[in-house]
This record gives structure tokens, C-alpha cells and sequence, in this order.
């Protein structure tokens, strides 16, 4: 088992695995169509992107968490004050 202290990256890492699969794989689809060597080209695709995203998760999630909490905050407060 993993140490409790790596989940942020743990799930930095599956997030950007599989968003970058998804991404890579329809860039590559739409830019070399569905040919032969398809499945070739969206690994190395995909492995790029991942070595890109794995990164800016990182730094982009204490961003992402501040904005989505400011967002809450100020939706909630506007309920309970009614406006």
C-alpha cells in the first residue's frame, strides 16, 4: 500500500493518465484518421502528453482547489443571506 501522503500525487497521476489518453487519443484520431499504425501513433501521443500533464496537474490543482473554493464559498453564503 501506498502512504496516505502520496494520494495528491497518486491521483494527480491517474487524472493526467487518463485524460491525456482520452485527449491524445482523439487529436491523433482527428489528425491521422483511424489508418494503419493508429494505435502506435496515440501511444507515443499519449506518452508525451502525460509526461506534459503529469507536471501541470501538480501545479495547477492548489489553484484549481483556491478557485473552487472561492466559487463554494461565495454560493453558499449568497444562499443562506438570501441573494
Amino acid at each position: 500500500m501506498i502512504p496516505k501522503r502520496f494520494a495528491p500525487m497518486l491521483f494527480g497521476l491517474i487524472l493526467s493518465g487518463l485524460m491525456s489518453l482520452v485527449v491524445s487519443g482523439i487529436a491523433t484520431a482527428r489528425a491521422a484518421g483511424l489508418a494503419p499504425g493508429f494505435i502506435a501513433l496515440w501511444a507515443s501521443a499519449w506518452l508525451t502528453a502525460w509526461l506534459f500533464a503529469f507536471p501541470i496537474v501538480l501545479l495547477a490543482a492548489p489553484l484549481a482547489r483556491r478557485v473552487v473554493q472561492r466559487l463554494v464559498q461565495e454560493s453558499s453564503a449568497g444562499a443562506r443571506s438570501g441573494g
